[in-house]
């Protein structure tokens, strides 16, 4: 069930500098809700407390391409982050312990 509801781990500057304040953000499941995002952390990592759930539905942008045919436009897909707050006290979640 975890590994449907939790497609990845979002890894930017912004949300690196988030996880010493213990926020950490995946990309989810378009279907997925608040209650199935923190069963899923939950069963992933289970050694942690989750204080609070954020989600957000992040839209496709456009993109274009010039090539010898012409122009080619198109769209990235769309898709929906969570943003996981652990609560005071809680062990932190390592993305990178198999490296």
């Amino acid at each position: 069930m975890a590994r449907e509801i939790l497609i990845r781990p979002l890894v930017t500057e912004k949300l690196t500098a988030m996880m010493e304040e213990g926020h950490y953000a995946f990309v989810v499941d378009l279907g997925a809700n608040k209650i199935d995002i923190r069963k899923a952390v939950k069963a992933r990592f289970p050694s942690v407390e989750i204080d609070e759930v954020r989600t957000m539905i992040v839209r496709g942008k456009r993109r274009r391409q010039l090539t010898r045919r012409g122009v080619r436009e198109g769209r990235t897909a769309r898709f929906k982050k969570a943003i996981v707050t652990l609560a005071p006290g809680s062990e932190q979640i390592d993305f990178f312990e198999g490296i």
